[in-house]
Formats: C-alpha cells, sequence, structure tokens
C-alpha cells in the first residue's frame, strides 16, 4: 500500500530570504545552497506555491521565497506524515 506524503502549510515569517532565479535554479540546488540539503526542495518549492508545482525548475527571472525556520516547517511534516 503507498502512503501519499503530505506537506504543510508554510507560512511567511521575517526571516525569509527572497532572492530572483537565474538560469540554472532548481529546487534542489537552492535547497543544497541554503540549507544543505537538496531533499528539501519541497520547502522552497510549497513556499512559493503560485509557481508551477510540476516542475524542479523554477521560471528565471522570479522572485522567490526561501524559507528560513525549516526546523518548525520539518516538524509539522512529521507530524502530519506519522
Amino acid at each position: 500500500m503507498y502512503r501519499t506524503t503530505r506537506y504543510p502549510d508554510i507560512p511567511r515569517d521575517f526571516s525569509d530570504v527572497y532572492a530572483y532565479t537565474t538560469i540554472g535554479d532548481r529546487y534542489d540546488i537552492l535547497a543544497q545552497q541554503y540549507y544543505g540539503d537538496s531533499s528539501l526542495w519541497w520547502i522552497i518549492s510549497r513556499a512559493n506555491s503560485n509557481l508551477i508545482q510540476n516542475s524542479l525548475t523554477p521560471p528565471v527571472g522570479t522572485q522567490i521565497r526561501i524559507p528560513t525556520q525549516i526546523s518548525s516547517i520539518l516538524k509539522k511534516f512529521a507530524q502530519i506524515n506519522k
């Protein structure tokens, strides 16, 4: 039996970082750069739910939000996926 992974809502925080994407940016590469873990790509993707969600590549030149309070996000993720 397969389990569906559920992702928490990611609230805005004053400590969030905002960046404009450039050629070659991908959510997994950005997660590695900001969090030291490429598997956390979904945090950046979900924080920018206004963008297309079926690609690891955000549109070039788009301002994206990169959450910095990842410990609370990971805690919520663990709670809803028990």
